[in-house]
């Protein structure tokens, strides 16, 4: 039975498949790296499709940076931003306690919740939470923080605006009292 988690999944695969597809073009193409795709008749790039495929293996997480991020955080990325497709998108998996640093995003931001609960807050207003199969818009230009709860954590696709080769403006680490909501 189809569950409100495999709806949002089924939403994020739909809305993020063109934006991998078109935004990889030229990195990733199994055709020409020489991967091999399952199965080929129905995945496999060729040099005369428009459409690139973007293997996992080619696209492996790195640890979040001590500068932007608290906690153990792992970073996935999906796609970067293009001439087709002004927006990255990646994948980020936080473990209890783990949240990211202050921050704004010059053209907004879209977080699908996959995995987990966590929190989000924007400066100045309470901590709320989220869970799985929520989707949370922050405009452009809010400062706010993401990341698990203290005792559960929790994964997102994050879809971000790019303005000018830019995706983000990291500020201050959240400290424990601002983290627990004190």
């Amino acid at each position: 039975m189809p569950t409100r988690l495999h709806a949002a999944r089924l939403v994020v695969l739909l809305a993020i498949t063109p934006l991998v597809l078109t935004a990889c073009s030229g990195a990733g193409n199994a055709a020409s790296s020489g991967a091999t795709t399952t199965p080929s008749s129905s995945l496999s790039a060729t040099s005369d499709s428009p459409m690139t495929i973007s293997p996992a293996v080619e696209r492996p997480s790195t640890r979040g940076a001590a500068e932007t991020f608290t906690g153990q955080v792992d970073v996935t990325p999906l796609t970067e931003a293009s001439a087709d497709i002004t927006a990255s998108a990646a994948e980020v998996a936080f473990s209890p306690g783990a949240r990211s640093a202050w921050h704004t995003h010059p053209a907004g931001q879209s977080l699908i919740v996959t995995d987990g609960v966590g929190w989000v807050q924007v400066r100045g207003e309470e901590r709320r939470d989220i869970t799985a199969g929520d989707v949370v818009w922050t405009p452009a230009g809010v400062e706010h923080w993401h990341g698990a709860t203290a005792e559960a954590g929790m994964t997102h696709l994050a879809l971000t605006g790019v303005l000018d080769g830019d995706n983000a403006e990291w500020g201050d680490l959240v400290s424990d009292e601002e983290y627990l909501g004190r």
